[in-house]
């Protein structure tokens, strides 16, 4: 199986890069708060696939709610070209907006209700919802 091709990207100065190996054939757009403001495509990606070309020195972190993600950014420029997700810890998010020679408007987009992130992320996974108590609610 052909492991795809390698990206390559960055922040803005370049004081962060990374290369990213994959198929590029699907990106998310999540309309949570974070997601939304930082204008983030999603490429959620094996930890193996993503190889930091650069110091982590040049980088600071964000967490907020549960604390599991956690947002990298260059301190230089502000730019956030990745992340460890809640979704997949095990992975990383790579900001598509953040790979060079990339258009991401022809690429597939796949929206994701971040707003309600828990049940969006059970109707991602394919996980039921939990029952109401006492069998009530429609089937």
């Amino acid at each position: 199986m052909e492991n795809g091709r390698v990206y390559r990207g960055s922040c803005h100065c370049g004081a962060v890069a990374f290369e990213v190996t994959g198929r590029l054939e699907m990106i998310d757009e999540c309309n949570c708060s974070i997601c939304t403001k930082k204008g983030y495509l999603h490429w959620i990606v094996p930890r193996a696939s993503f190889r930091l070309l650069t110091s982590q020195e040049d980088m600071a972190t964000y967490s907020f709610n549960t604390g599991v993600a956690r947002h990298y950014f260059c301190q230089r420029c502000g730019i956030a070209p990745f992340y460890v997700p809640r979704s997949d810890p095990d992975k990383i998010d790579v900001n598509v907006r953040c790979l060079e020679g990339i258009e991401p408007g022809a690429i597939a987009l796949k929206k994701f209700d971040g707003r309600n992130w828990e049940a969006a992320f059970r109707a991602h996974r394919g996980i039921e919802p939990s029952r109401p108590p006492h069998g009530g609610g429609k089937d």
